[in-house]
């Protein structure tokens, strides 16, 4: 048992289930990450270098987008890897970084998409007050939470699994180093993690998701009290891309993690997970940038400029 312990490697199996398909899937997986990354550096450099999208929806945004890009770094490049060039091979302790910065990648972004929503919030059903109660202070405060929230609560999940005995194989079933896929392959007693899967889940997505439907709840009943469809209508359009989003986000996570079952099959769906990965932070910028007026016009500004 001692041996066993030592495991000082992982090797990441990618896809081997489509051998045919590995440089169609490098291509693709390649481009959607250039496009996402380039999307995302694009969003917060226009935030930042336009004075008229310093509002707390647009600080939130960039934060979002920085988060994307740390997400996509911590995966990507190593799954291209694995398709192009077969290196399977990574550190024990590289593995388990990757693991929670994957970890506090889905923590980060439901917390956030949290704070986002009460933005919303206030905007539509406190509009006079909007830019008392949201000043810099308490956008500072709400991003801040959503970062150190992101870091703390996977963190004990991640030093649990670090601990564990690995020593039937250590050849993981995925695209990279996963917590389910890894707990597979632990030869010690495994159903405390059980225990803290379903907690984590109440903190990570539970949680959120119902302070994020409280505010749209509060939303919705405000906008069915405006009068006229036109007033209706701007105050949906200002909530509209952060509602897109939030479905997509939700709606993927249930999808791809929540159904029964998902976190104990032998051959997990990576290819749903790695799309997930890949294209939702593509779609944030793109969400965002084709529903947002300020956003098109400082776009505009920035292209002028550099010609």
């Amino acid at each position: 048992m001692e041996n066993h312990t030592r495991v000082t490697e992982f090797l990441i199996l990618g896809f081997p289930e489509f051998p045919e398909l590995q440089l169609p899937l490098f291509i693709l997986f390649s481009f959607l990450y250039l496009m996402a990354m380039l999307g995302n550096l694009l969003v917060i450099y226009i935030v930042c270098a336009d004075r008229h999208l310093h509002i707390p929806m647009y600080f939130f945004l960039a934060n979002l987008s920085a988060l994307d890009i740390c997400s996509l770094t911590s995966i990507v490049p190593k799954m291209l890897t694995i398709l192009l060039a077969k290196d399977y091979n990574i550190s024990f302790w590289g593995c388990i970084l990757q693991m929670y910065c994957y970890s506090i990648s889905l923590s980060t972004e439901f917390a956030l998409l949290t704070a986002m929503s009460y933005d919303r919030y206030i905007a539509i059903c406190n509009p006079l007050r909007y830019l008392i109660i949201m000043n810099k202070r308490a956008c500072a405060v709400l991003a801040a939470a959503s970062w150190v929230a992101g870091l703390l609560e996977p963190l004990p999940h991640n030093i649990i699994v670090s601990q564990f005995p690995f020593c039937d194989s250590n050849v993981i079933n995925h695209f990279f180093c996963e917590i389910a896929a890894m707990v597979k392959l632990s030869c010690s007693d495994t159903s405390i993690m059980q225990t803290m899967n379903y907690i984590l889940g109440l903190f990570v997505v539970f949680i959120p998701f119902l302070l994020t439907l409280t505010s749209y709840m509060f939303i919705i009943s405000t906008i069915l009290k405006i009068r006229s469809s036109k007033g209706k209508n701007k105050a949906f359009s200002t909530c509209s891309s952060h509602l897109t989003v939030i479905l997509l986000a939700y709606g993927t996570i249930i999808g791809v993690y929540m159904n029964p079952g998902s976190m104990d099959s032998a051959d997990p769906n990576k290819l749903p997970i790695a799309m997930y990965i890949v294209t939702l932070p593509l779609l944030n910028p793109l969400i965002y940038s084709l529903r947002s007026k300020e956003l098109k016009v400082a776009l505009k500004k920035a292209i002028m400029k550099t010609q």
